[in-house]
């Protein structure tokens, strides 16, 4: 499932700048790990829940969690960032205050394992940064100039081929301005490709330049970041975004990471269900975000 249409990447023109540092975290294919994140009424985090406060519940089966940290970047699996900046021509009035509020959000985030950077236009263009490579990463993010078409949903696909070779925790901040206008990926050939993953997805849709598509165009930024049990924001005006970006470095550092070995042991590839509840009941009115899912490791009948 997570295996790219050819012809998707094939119009991408890819270059990767530096490869990722060895984790000190590594999943094996027994581990199912999931990021959480616990929210009040207001959307603020909760912190301080433990694993006895979490039940998970694989198609309707219980499972034990054997694996869980809380908010702590030395205990937690590695954290892999991305950051999807559109820089095509509708940007042009836009892009300088995109730039400086994602520097800030870069440079506020120094625990991360590494930073993958795909900005995109009419092409898409990635690479990676370790951490020690930081001042290269802004650099490149403030060198594009807007131009051309937005080839959104290939800039997604391209993201996620990348990010299934990732172990640890991954995190995918979106910034556009608009819909999908040259891609040959389809919107739902990319939900699917999202769902099929592992990754957290926050969407940031300046939508104040577009016309009578804007509602479906924010119905899709949404659909597409509650797949992954991320967010979806939508600033009143350029000036927004900087607190915008403080509210998801805000939400990745109160990330639960939760992990269970699944009772069901077949490899049929097949899709899970899987539902994480909060038990704690003196919590009153709060929300649980997380994926609703994933698909069993696959092994061919020999």
């Amino acid at each position: 499932m997570l295996k790219l249409l050819g012809v998707a990447i094939a119009a991408a023109s890819v270059a990767v700048s530096a490869q990722q540092q060895p984790p000190t975290f590594k999943a094996t294919v027994d581990l199912v790990n999931f990021g959480v994140m616990v929210v009040d009424r207001q959307g603020k985090p909760i912190t301080g829940l433990t694993a006895d406060d979490f039940e998970i519940l694989e198609n309707g089966k219980k499972q034990a969690v054997t694996f869980f940290t809380a908010g702590d970047p030395e205990a937690a699996p590695p954290l892999h960032l991305g950051l999807l900046l559109d820089t095509s021509g509708s940007m042009a009035e836009d892009l300088k205050d995109a730039r400086s509020a994602a520097v800030k959000f870069v440079n506020a985030l120094d625990h991360a394992a590494d930073f993958t950077l795909v900005d995109f236009d009419t092409q898409v263009r990635v690479a990676r940064f370790p951490s020690a490579d930081y001042p290269r990463l802004v650099e490149r993010i403030r060198e594009r100039k807007p131009d051309g078409w937005t080839a959104l949903y290939d800039a997604v696909g391209v993201y996620l081929d990348g990010a299934q070779r990732q172990d640890g925790q991954k995190v995918l901040v979106l910034y556009t301005d608009g819909g999908d206008t040259t891609s040959t990926l389809t919107f739902h050939d990319m939900l699917d490709l999202v769902k099929a993953s592992d990754v957290t997805l926050y969407a940031v849709g300046y939508m104040e330049h577009q016309g009578s598509s804007r509602m479906q165009q924010r119905a899709d930024l949404e659909r597409l970041a509650v797949t992954t049990g991320g967010r979806a924001y939508f600033p009143g005006s350029a000036k927004d975004l900087e607190g915008i970006f403080d509210k998801i470095r805000e939400e990745i550092a109160a990330r639960y990471s939760l992990g269970y070995i699944s009772t069901d042991t077949r490899t049929d590839g097949a899709w899970r269900d899987v539902d994480i509840k909060l038990l704690r009941r003196d919590l009153k009115g709060v929300k649980l975000r997380t994926r609703p899912g994933y698909f069993a490791p696959y092994k061919p009948i020999s």
